[in-house]
């Protein structure tokens, strides 16, 4: 054997040349007798060597254990050099090998040599850090006592190998024992083999064997909390099968067998459909086999309670009595005939098609003007039950098709549990606010609702809770909106879309006598001999104190006296009948919030009126421009235009001036003047093109210093030849100008079709003027013979209320 016995300063200075094994996944320290399986060739041969020359063996760790053809840079550095103590050959080839560690050594060069890897290995010599004896021997103290702690944790520690570790009086010896025996990670074995320093290398011990420790008491914990858990579940079900057996002796019945037979009891009673009724035998099949304690017997008994709860052939039957439907709309809404015609018409069809299918209507309209209270009252009169389910900023497609019941808490969509509540396979379903669906990463509610609204497909609507079909076709559902544009253009063809307007100010006059009078006197405690509402004072409201399509403001005004008058009469007493009038809706309400009957109170240069359609109805919208001495700058537009708005002031002005002749100015009148087109309410956001002729009468009128007259408003939009092109949102134009008392309107010829749209008492009292070109429009705007004035200009008030206004 070659002999390492050499005193310290010898074994700093040797040098070596001997034979390499590359080892994998193993770091062999001195003092450390390790049995090593070698199957490579250039190892064997190595070893072969060693042993045939009694040299020793240097034995270093690979970077990384996948490679079978190690190169040079892939073997670490530092190694030990040891010594072969047994040899053995095996019968496939391979061969054992007894190595022991006994010195560090750092590789200085390979030598070469085809059969083996040969080195020139220097012997590295132990040092120690000028750290006191006090403190080497505190961390000897603390790894002998740590290392008890992991081998009691880890039970792979030897017993014989702490008592040998305890006698040991060489800190390096310790060092090196301790690491042999810590399952580490290679590449942390290898940072404690080429530290030099003692005090070092056991500092880093130290820490690896805390950290070693730590994991292995929570690995303990683990394991204690698992055996815990499963005698738990062990002992439920030991003595749940106790129990079943003494209640069996007893003759006392068991109470899951008995609500397993109610459950198949149902099952036969219920008319299901034959998907259905299988899927459920199914369930109960597999519920008999489970235990009744276990999660997935509530998850199936749950599943079951929901098919068997939902009405699968329960339906009300429709009334066939169509003057008695008809009444019943007529009784709960006022106007609305379009709306009251369809429903008819629908019910019609149902008494006589034996072949029946839903109804799917889209109510889009202002908001307050009855959408949701039209659907009530359709249910009222074809005899079937209401559900109503709001999807504003609805964003989750789980809440129309429901969870897959794998999941904790899983339940069936809206849909289906509404339908559960209604106990009606036929009820009238009305879908609120259906512009207001939103979608994020849960998924688009809105391509959901493609297959609850399309006829064809809903026959088959597939809950992913339910995992069956259930048919949707009998329900007549109807959806509301305030506007076309935010409903998804597939969602709109599934829909029969009916427009329902704001109202006329006789409607709203009617709506407030007939329903909303007599409803707010029954919610605030009143009865007609305590309060009456004269015509006049209703009107009053109506005109000074809400600019609305609908009549929700209205209601809310006339609610606000109720309770005034109430007050008064608990703080007073009931002295007499109290007489709202016109006059005295002040004392009440306050200061009138709006003007009525005008835009302007005269007439004005550069000043007209053009209309504007919202959301909430049509409005009255003021242009106004004013010419200035200027160098002919591009035209400015102010008032928080839209890019659409913006150019059609641009289409204006370059019609102007290519009219210039015509018009009676100079050829180059435009170099000398700078043009400003505003629209008051700045804050307000405006667009859309049919504000055209509005801003060409607007321009020309400041131009050519002529007035344009009060009481007319025009709505267009305007070409570059000066054609008037048609416009959408009459109706609702037509009633702004109504409620705004202007008596003329402008409009393009193209649009005289949708006059039929219109109420008769609005075109009895409009004057209704059909253009085809902007000549024809100034001809109509302008004052005669009007008297010039320079700075006539005033703002407006159009009262368009906090909203985008499509002029």
């Amino acid at each position: 054997m070659f002999d390492f016995n050499k005193s310290k300063e010898e074994t700093e200075k040797s040098r070596l040349t001997i034979p390499l094994l590359p080892l994998r996944d193993v770091v062999v320290f001195p003092h450390m007798i390790v049995p090593l399986f070698v199957g490579r060739e250039k190892s064997i041969n190595a070893l072969e060597s060693a042993m045939r020359h009694e040299k020793g063996i240097f034995l270093a760790a690979q970077k990384s254990a996948e490679i079978d053809e190690p190169a040079e840079d892939d073997i670490y550095t530092v190694g030990t050099i040891g010594n072969i103590i047994q040899l053995l050959r095996l019968p496939d080839g391979t061969v054992k090998a007894l190595v022991e560690g006994v010195e560090r050594g750092v590789i200085k060069s390979y030598l070469p040599d085809e059969e083996f890897f040969l080195v020139d290995v220097e012997e590295l010599g132990e040092k120690y850090s000028s750290e006191s004896n006090a403190k080497l021997e505190a961390l000897i103290r603390n790894i002998v006592e740590s290392f008890s702690r992991y081998a009691k944790l880890s039970k792979k520690v030897p017993p014989e190998m702490l008592g040998s570790m305890s006698a040991s009086d060489d800190p390096s010896k310790l060092a090196d024992t301790v690491a042999a025996h810590l399952h580490v990670k290679l590449d942390e074995k290898q940072k404690v083999l080429e530290t030099t320093d003692v005090v070092g290398r056991l500092e880093k011990i130290y820490a690896l064997l805390m950290a070693e420790i730590e994991i292995l008491e929570v690995e303990g914990r683990i394991r204690k909390r698992v055996k815990s858990q499963m005698e738990k579940t062990q002992k439920d079900y030991y003595l749940n099968e106790q129990m079943r057996a003494i209640q069996k002796e007893m003759g006392e019945d068991d109470s899951f067998k008995t609500e397993i037979k109610e459950l198949e009891k149902k099952l036969d009673e219920k008319k299901l459909t034959e998907e259905a009724y299988q899927k459920v035998k199914q369930e109960i099949k597999k519920l008999k086999m489970m235990s009744p304690m276990s999660a997935e017997a509530t998850v199936v008994r749950n599943y079951v309670d929901w098919i068997l709860a939902l009405p699968w052939y329960e339906k009300t039957e429709d009334k066939k009595d169509l003057k008695e439907s008809e009444m019943i709309l007529e009784e709960d809404h006022y106007g609305l005939k379009e709306v009251k015609e369809r429903i008819l018409e629908y019910l019609a069809v149902q008494i006589l098609s034996k072949k029946k299918k839903g109804s799917i209507l889209c109510f889009v309209g202002p908001p307050g003007v009855g959408k949701t209270s039209v659907a009530k009252s359709i249910a009222r009169a074809t005899n079937r039950e209401f559900i109503r389910l709001s999807l504003g900023g609805l964003r989750d497609e789980a809440e129309i098709r429901g969870h897959r019941k794998t999941y904790i808490g899983a339940m069936p969509g809206k849909i289906i549990q509404l339908l559960k509540k209604a106990g009606s396979s036929n009820p009238v379903f009305c879908l609120d606010e259906i512009d207001k669906l939103s979608s994020d990463f849960r998924g688009d509610p809105a391509s959901a609702l493609l297959e609850v609204l399309d006829p064809e497909q809903n026959i088959a609507f597939n809950d992913n809770y339910l995992e069956v079909d259930y048919d949707l076709s009998d329900i007549m559902f109807i959806t509301t909106a305030n506007v076309l544009q935010t409903i998804p253009a597939a969602l709109q063809d599934r829909t029969e879309v009916i427009r329902i307007a704001g109202y006329t100010e006789p409607e709203k006059l009617n709506i407030a006598k007939k329903y909303l009078v007599a409803k707010e006197l029954e919610a605030n405690g009143l009865t007609e001999k305590d309060i009456v509402f004269s015509d006049g004072a209703l009107l009053t409201i109506i005109r000074e104190y809400t600019r609305e399509a609908g009549v929700r403001n209205l209601e809310r005004e006339i609610a606000s006296i109720c309770r005034k008058v109430a007050r008064k009469i608990v703080t007073d007493g009931k002295k007499k009948k109290i007489k709202v009038l016109s006059k005295s809706v002040g004392k009440y309400l306050g200061v009138p919030k709006f003007k009525f009957g005008e835009i302007e109170d005269r007439d004005r240069v550069g000043v007209t009126v053009g209309l504007a359609w919202t959301e909430v109805g049509g409005e009255l919208l003021t242009i106004e421009s004013s010419v200035m001495r200027g160098t002919g700058k591009p035209i400015l537009t102010t008032g928080k235009l839209g890019d659409v708005m913006q150019e059609s002031a641009q289409a204006a002005w370059t019609y102007v001036r290519s009219r210039a002749d015509a018009l009676g100015l100079d050829k180059d009148f435009y170099k000398k003047l700078d043009v400003h087109v505003h629209v008051p309410e700045g804050a307000i956001p405006k667009d859309g093109p049919s504000a055209g002729i509005a801003m060409a009468t607007s321009i020309a009128s400041a131009l050519l210093k002529k007035k344009v007259r009060s009481d007319l408003a025009m709505t267009g939009e305007i070409t570059l030849r000066g054609r008037v092109l048609p416009i959408g949102g009459l109706k609702e134009k037509l009633l702004a100008a109504h409620r705004g008392h202007i008596t003329t309107v402008i409009i393009p010829s193209e649009n005289e079709k949708d006059l039929a749209d219109i109420p008769a008492n609005v075109l009895r009292e409009l004057e209704i003027v059909f253009v085809e070109n902007v000549d024809d429009v100034l001809e109509r705007a302008f004052v005669p013979e009007d008297k010039t004035e320079m700075y006539p200009y005033e703002t407006g008030t159009a009262g368009a209320g906090e909203m985008r206004v499509n002029a």
